[in-house]
């Protein structure tokens, strides 16, 4: 469930949803989510100062609580 949130609210905010990658996997005790997004709309996800990303992963964690989990998300650099 909380994967196919962070795709929703990734995917509302760039321009090019078609190229939001989001891949899920454990650690530990703890799901990590690797986001993938179009360079051009990397600054739309990370925000001034970083508030959106934040905004995302604070969203993130009220989900994941309600399901007793931890949930990590991270944003990575294109190649």
């Amino acid at each position: 469930m909380v994967k196919e949130l962070v795709e929703y609210l990734v995917k509302s905010l760039v321009d090019q949803p078609d190229e939001v990658f989001l891949a899920e996997h454990e650690e530990d005790d703890t799901v990590v989510l690797e986001l993938k997004i179009a360079p051009d709309d990397l600054g739309k996800v990370i925000g001034k100062s970083g508030n959106t990303i934040n905004a995302i992963r604070t969203v993130l964690q009220a989900a994941a609580s309600s399901q007793r989990k931890r949930v990590r998300l991270e944003v990575l650099g294109q190649e």
